[in-house]
């Protein structure tokens, strides 16, 4: 299992499971790339900023998991969903178009609340098994 680690001010340090059994070549890209700086603004319960990593739709959809991290392919967008975007149809945060799953927080999301923006380092974390 790889982790990424999400460092800020605000936030500390979280942690997140790269989602490699549902998108590994968009995992394996983001991967590639890191250490990455990036500055977030907030749409509804979404963080979201441009990363300068190239990656193809693998498995795209519009409706996430409250936790779950996505590539927005319209944008080359980092996205950190926790709650409802103004897109959201239910209680599920949703891009405004199609995105890949990279990965899954760990612990409490609640954290990214109330935040209007945020200068974030993503960076590797463990590396364990072979998944």
């Amino acid at each position: 299992m790889k982790t990424i680690v999400l460092k800020a001010k605000e936030i500390g340090e979280i942690k997140a499971r790269l989602a490699t059994e549902s998108a590994p070549l968009s995992c394996a890209a983001l991967w590639d790339a890191l250490p990455l700086q990036v500055n977030l603004s907030a749409w509804g319960d979404e963080l979201y900023g441009t990363i300068a990593v190239d990656i193809d739709a693998e498995n795209p959809r519009e409706e996430f998991e409250v936790g779950d991290i996505a590539y927005w392919l319209q944008g080359s967008g980092f996205c950190i969903l926790y709650g409802r975007t103004p897109a959201s149809t239910s209680d599920k945060p949703r891009l405004i178009s199609p995105g890949n799953h990279l990965a899954r927080i760990d612990g409490d999301v609640s954290i990214f609340k109330g935040l209007r923006g945020l200068r974030l380092t993503v960076e590797r974390g463990e590396e364990e098994g072979d998944d």
